[in-house]
């Protein structure tokens, strides 16, 4: 394939083949990337023999077993460029969006992910996550495009592959579901920076093939595993009471007891993040508590 080659892509799709078709299309049509590597967890709908017919310069991984967020490791393995836009097999960058996003990263030696501004099915509605980034309390810095961020949306970020893999990528336990946040946290251990920036644009057409409970359930659960992999204890007892009370019962009390059994290899892989991370970390949850009062506020 031509395209800049600085940039690859990575598609992680499983059981969605006419979504993956879809978006594959747009990115070989576009023409942008150097590479577009789809990576199929595991799909029983034959999406990996499917794409291979239809698109035959793009790379396909077929992998036996679902692997989750962790599959992307093995796409950002391959491409080799130095930069690899992420995508889910129903996210698609806009036109210009993957040059854009990969000229910040040229010209900022520090960013290692570029998290795009996300709009919403035909009627291009903002993500909330994306409002939620773009009024971080971090700190601006002259170094840095946007807004300074410690998290992304995995499936419209582009990575500094260097980076991506030295920090190990996604963790294959998380499986899905808010698996950004532990990365995140090792990237700002190692020095590295995150950007919001609203100029890069992602479009998404949710699936209707979704399983919205187990994916409550995943999300509180992994937000419990990350706070007690990285926080000081203090912390991370005051973001575990946080995390259960804003869930649903039924998802909580699910999540947590999960999280419990998951607590020997918790233990084994803890490793608290540095001075400068839990600064960060304090600024955010200062603003969540406040918005949390603000939200709880009579009219």
């Amino acid at each position: 394939m031509t395209g800049d080659r600085r940039v690859s892509v990575v598609i992680l799709t499983h059981g969605r083949c006419e979504e993956c078709l879809r978006t594959v299309a747009r990115f070989v049509a576009g023409g942008e990337a150097a590479r577009v590597i789809v990576v199929d967890n595991a799909s029983p709908d034959g999406t990996a023999a499917r794409v291979r017919a239809r698109f035959p310069a793009v790379e396909v991984v077929a992998l036996r077993r679902n692997l989750g967020a962790a599959a992307r490791n093995l796409g950002v393995r391959r491409a080799e460029t130095p930069y690899v836009a992420l995508a889910d097999d129903d996210t698609w960058w806009a036109r210009g969006a993957l040059g854009r996003a990969a000229d910040l990263l040229d010209a900022h030696p520090r960013l290692a992910v570029v998290s795009a501004r996300v709009l919403v099915g035909p009627e291009e509605r903002e993500d909330p996550t994306c409002v939620r980034l773009a009024e971080s309390p971090l700190p601006p810095a002259r170094d840095l495009p946007g807004v300074p961020i410690l998290g992304f949306l995995a499936g419209a970020s582009m990575v500094r592959r260097a980076a991506f893999l030295a920090a190990g990528g996604f963790e294959a336990r998380l499986f899905l579901g808010g698996e950004e946040e532990l990365l995140a946290l090792d990237l700002g251990a190692a020095g590295w920076a995150m950007a919001y920036v609203p100029a890069v644009v992602v479009h998404h057409h949710p699936s209707p093939r979704r399983d919205p409970g187990a994916r409550r359930r995943l999300l509180v659960r992994n937000a419990l595993w990350c706070a007690w992999l990285r926080r000081p204890v203090p912390s991370a007892l005051r973001q575990t009471l946080c995390i259960l009370r804003a869930a649903h019962p039924a998802a909580a009390a699910l999540a947590f007891g999960e999280a419990l059994r998951g607590l020997p290899w918790v233990l084994r892989a803890r490793r608290v993040v540095p001075a400068h991370v839990q600064s960060s970390l304090r600024r955010l949850d200062a603003r969540l508590r406040l918005g949390a009062r603000a939200s709880q506020a009579p009219d």
